[in-house]
């Protein structure tokens, strides 16, 4: 049975959350295999809505198996902060949420060294959020980092932190000019985070490969977006991880072989948090429409999003990035009501028309878009169940999208809830 990966493919907050709820009334499992805290995904099922950090989007159905994997980076506190919401929500985990013992733990020392190096770039943040990521995913890649399974073990946890203490407390007070951080106070705090975790961690490479290996379906839950990716992103205004659909083999722990189908999900117009290059961004009376109609804040920060129109040739970009085989779009509601809406096809780069997109931010930073315009429509499709159901122009929008990036749409997203999807196939199928 087929693995599928879900992934963003512009800069984040594309609605996986909503996406990978929805898709998992045909899942057994779900697994989250990048990123931290730093994403916040949001569901909406009957109304009521519920933002997860760190929890698969999928732990709202009963009777799923939700796995965190080890390519991502766990704040104790904030998961059991979200252990604990759930609970008062009638939501019950156990047995059905489980923590790879390989995830590195964010730690106190992350948090403020995050903080302290943002402010020392200046002019040139980068828009962290300063919940400790990047810092946690270099201690990583320094092979100097605390895992859960670390954690899990005291007398393990105490060398460590001992170790890692002495050498953090010299980069805060010698670097940054910071106080040190106490050892009883970050021991005792983790150690009660300790007793809370131990029922979820597992081996969640071997449990995945078990559902693999009985033909369970399995989604793959990404966080941020392509564009954000280490590698592939806009650099250096990226996230620490691997955003890509290829990020989900080294973080879920699975094989390139073993995935059947990338969903990639795209917004009807384009959004970024942060800094960094948005060739489309409107500063405008439109820009503030879509942002005010689209409710484009940050889950997770509450910062407001720069809104443009949609970019196929970013699109197209991260398409090949991450091999999509479907798409689902996500927000077309809020394009309603406008008289003409418009599609980046192409970029002016000092005089000279290119459907590539730059590798480099520093040619990406002096581009100007070509538009093609399409009428808009005045109708309300928030309520549309079915493809036939859309306005004529509507129709029109998603028909020229998937010409123009060459994949085809499998649903479309025409509201928070998970009952207002226009499913065109089975995107798992």
């Amino acid at each position: 049975m087929p693995t599928n990966v879900v992934v963003g493919m512009q800069w984040g907050d594309e609605g996986k959350g909503k996406v990978v709820d929805y898709l998992t009334r045909y899942a057994d499992m779900v697994v989250r295999h990048q990123g931290g805290n730093n994403a916040g995904h949001t569901v909406v099922v009957g109304g009521k809505q519920t933002i997860l950090h760190l929890i698969p989007s999928g732990i709202l159905h009963g009777g799923k198996v939700c796995l965190i994997g080890n390519g991502t980076v766990v704040d104790p506190a904030v998961l059991i902060e979200e252990l604990d919401a759930l609970a008062a929500a009638g939501h019950h985990v156990e047995g059905r949420l489980y923590i790879s013992l390989s995830a590195h733990v964010i730690m106190p020392y992350h948090k403020t060294i995050d903080k302290c190096q943002e402010s020392l770039r200046g002019k040139n943040r980068i828009g962290t959020t300063g919940r400790g990521i990047g810092p946690a995913y270099a201690d990583k890649a320094d092979r100097f980092g605390i895992r859960i399974g670390d954690l899990l073990d005291a007398k393990r946890f105490e060398a460590k932190l001992a170790d890692m203490l002495e050498y953090k407390n010299r980069i805060l007070t010698r670097v940054f000019d910071a106080e040190p951080i106490a050892f009883d106070a970050v021991r005792d705090e983790y150690l009660g985070y300790a007793e809370r975790l131990r029922p979820f961690g597992a081996d969640t490479v071997a449990m995945l490969h078990e559902a693999i290996a009985t033909g369970k379906r399995i989604v793959c839950e990404g966080a941020q977006g392509t564009m954000l990716d280490i590698d592939h992103g806009t650099f250096p205004y990226v996230t620490s991880s691997s955003t890509v659909a290829a990020g989900a083999c080294s973080g879920a722990g699975i094989g390139a072989t073993d995935i059947q189908r990338v969903i990639g999900i795209v917004k009807a117009y384009t959004t970024r948090v942060g800094e960094g290059p948005m060739v489309t961004e409107l500063r405008d009376a439109i820009g503030e429409r879509l942002r005010e109609r689209g409710s484009e804040y940050g889950a997770t920060t509450g910062r407001p999003r720069r809104c443009g129109w949609l970019d196929v040739v970013q699109l197209r970009r991260a398409a090949r990035l991450n091999g999509a085989t479907h798409f689902v779009v996500t927000k077309p509601d809020v394009l309603g009501g406008l008289d003409i809406i418009k599609i980046c096809t192409a970029y002016e780069i000092d005089g000279q028309t290119t459907v590539e997109f730059p590798s480099q931010i520093a040619v990406l930073e002096h581009v100007r878009p070509v538009y093609e315009e399409l009428p808009g429509w005045a109708e309300d499709i928030s309520l549309c169940t079915r493809w036939e159901e859309l306005p004529a122009n509507a129709q029109a929008y998603f028909t020229r999208m998937e010409q123009l990036v060459g994949v085809p749409i499998a649903a479309i997203s025409v509201g928070p809830g998970r009952e207002q999807t226009i499913e065109r196939f089975d995107p798992l199928a």
